[in-house]
């Protein structure tokens, strides 16, 4: 929908805005609020957090939006020995520093509470509305970043935040103005969160079908096309013998507890049996001479069906261990630690490339392997838990030890490439689709941001619109922003 603008503007005299509308003012937030900064109690001190009952919040509470839960809750004794100071309800929080984006964001408050001494309160006077603030304060992001260095580790001081400059419209065509993004970013939040939900199903989708299909093998109704059909040309025409004229495949008790049954025609030996398994080189500071430097694979390089090969550093391997410690294309790598188990074939690639301690190499002992198919046993052991210790959290580590005795399925290897074959097929509609959907996400986020700061800079008039009329308060949107 397009929005009118205003009738008449003028020169406006902040750096951040070329123009007002004629009846807006400015002026910087250092005239137009009072500002300080939180505190937190000694956390060794136990009588300043236990049984407490004033809120406290720290600095990813912001991530919220709207705020009303507290972090924590301190005593009275915690308050009274330490900087923390109440703040009101409808008030604004600013984190001054904060990991990645967390560093300037900004949030309105639900309840009254206190902060820690990385977040600064912002109570704007009679003449601004809070709400017109959050939202004029979000729309600049980046300039308030800029002011407290950007991306570096620099942190934002109450005297930066009082340099801010902000437009001044009416306060009546504040609250307006407040009332017509409340409406109109709840509706879009609400279609952003359905397509979210898309996605997960979505996800589900494909989880779903790698677990069916590499524990239980194709579809009967594949199967039967196959043996009536001869088969689709890039899966050949080949149908196992159990599979009858029905399309049902015969299973058996894998003698895995957490696999189940198997088709009857399939395996499980150790995957010692199937792959050598060698874990990566230990890199030592210590012991890089120079003599023998060769890029290296990291498990950050390492994510889903995809090995990062560029920018790589270095690390000495002599000549004598490139057998043990470097790739080839085919290898397959899987992640030692962090999400265990998560795992890429190697493609082509120039040069000579090592690998770190991080990650494991599984090369095929025999010609009866397709690693494709093992990269999808991998994806689904991994969403599935089979890498968990005492079946409560996935462990930390995945050692050589550990994985080479793990038996997973196994199928004839021309079964094996019918099935890499079929997966790679529905797992990129499935891929398209998710595309698709992140791609209205990504359009649907940027009319949100780009609709907020036409509103709050006067690009738009949105006075006579029936949402800047009807509205709605913040503590109806808490889900929706959260």
């Amino acid at each position: 929908m397009k929005y009118a603008a205003y009738s008449k503007y003028k020169t406006s005299p902040m750096a951040w805005l070329d123009k007002l509308p004629t009846h807006w003012s400015a002026a910087s937030l250092r005239w137009m609020s009072k500002r300080y900064a939180g505190g937190t109690p000694d956390k060794g001190n136990e009588a300043y957090w236990e049984d407490g009952d004033i809120p406290w919040i720290n600095s990813g509470a912001v991530n919220d939006g709207y705020i009303t839960q507290p972090s924590e809750l301190i005593t009275r004794v915690g308050f009274a020995n330490s900087s923390a100071k109440w703040i009101p309800k409808d008030a604004l929080v600013m984190a001054l520093a904060g990991q990645g984006k967390t560093k300037v964001m900004v949030a309105q408050l639900g309840i009254p509470t206190t902060c820690n001494q990385s977040m600064a309160a912002l109570i704007p006077d009679h003449l601004f509305a809070p709400r017109y603030l959050y939202y004029w304060l979000t729309a600049n992001y980046q300039n308030i970043r800029n002011l407290a260095g950007g991306e570096a580790r620099d942190g934002l001081n109450l005297e930066m935040l009082g340099s801010i400059p902000c437009p001044l419209p009416p306060i009546d065509e504040q609250q307006t103005i407040a009332r017509f993004l409340d409406a109109k970013t709840a509706q879009i939040d609400d279609l952003i969160a359905k397509k979210r939900q898309l996605i997960a199903k979505l996800k589900e989708k494909r989880s779903a079908l790698i677990a069916r299909t590499v524990t239980r093998g194709l579809p009967s109704e594949v199967l039967l096309r196959h043996s009536r059909a001869g088969g689709s040309p890039d899966e050949s025409d080949w149908v196992p013998a159990c599979a009858g004229t029905t399309g049902e495949v015969q299973m058996k008790d894998s003698g895995v507890e957490w696999l189940g049954t198997i088709p009857s025609h399939w395996a499980t030996p150790p995957l010692y049996a199937r792959y050598s398994v060698e874990l990566g080189k230990m890199l030592s500071e210590a012991k890089i001479t120079g003599e023998h430097l060769i890029p290296y694979l990291r498990n950050v390089d390492v994510q889903w069906n995809v090995i990062n090969y560029q920018d790589l550093p270095e690390m000495d391997i002599p000549p004598a261990e490139y057998p043990r410690y470097t790739i080839r294309a085919g290898d397959l790598l899987v992640c030692e630690g962090g999400e265990v188990g998560r795992a890429a074939i190697v493609g082509r690639f120039d040069g000579v490339i090592g690998y770190q301690k991080a990650l494991h190499k599984l090369r095929a002992l025999r010609g009866d392997e397709d690693q494709r198919f093992m990269c999808f046993i991998l994806e689904w052991a991994t969403q599935t838990g089979v890498f968990k210790a005492g079946g409560m959290s996935t462990i930390a580590h995945l050692t050589g030890e550990q994985l080479r005795k793990y038996r997973f399925p196994k199928p004839p290897k021309n079964e094996q490439q019918v099935i890499v074959q079929y997966l790679q097929r529905e797992t990129n509609k499935i891929g398209h689709l998710q595309r698709e959907v992140e791609a209205v996400i990504d359009r649907l986020t940027e009319y949100r941001q780009t609709l907020i700061t036409s509103a709050v800079t006067g690009k738009i008039d949105v006075r006579k619109h029936r949402h800047a009329r009807e509205g709605g308060h913040p503590e109806g949107l808490a889900d929706a922003m959260g």
